[in-house]
């Protein structure tokens, strides 16, 4: 069996990023950080992700271990996504991220723009 190579990132957000990157990772996550999504769901929720992007984005995120695919034995066949343990890692900084987009769209923006997503509330606040 042949050895891996040695991996070398010049800083270790490439890392990061190898995992979150792209245009719609970082907003599928954000999404399941409140909780269980299905397929539908997320077509509703990223009109503009084809079908092709998002199952090609949900097997990645799968395969780098941050989301699990819950497939129920049922018909009509019943798929959830939800983050593992690892992938509510991600949760501090999926959120920082949202705070600072709220930020820039304000000093960008101003009221020339609106974010759709309301995160409900929780029992606690």
């Amino acid at each position: 069996m042949q050895e891996q190579p040695l991996k070398i990132y010049n800083t270790a957000v490439e890392a990061t990023l190898e995992v979150i990157g792209g245009k719609w990772k970082p907003v599928i996550l954000f999404y399941l950080t409140f909780g269980k999504r299905r397929n539908g769901e997320f077509m509703r929720l990223i009109p503009s992700i084809t079908q092709k992007v998002l199952t090609q984005q949900l097997a990645e995120l799968t395969e780098d271990g941050v989301v699990t695919r819950i497939s129920y034995n049922q018909v009509p066949p019943k798929v959830e996504y939800e983050l593992t343990p690892y992938g509510w890692s991600l949760k501090d900084i999926l959120h920082a991220m949202c705070r600072w987009g709220d930020t820039h769209i304000d000093r960008s923006y101003g009221d020339r723009a609106r974010v759709l997503f309301e995160p409900p509330q929780s029992a606690d606040s």
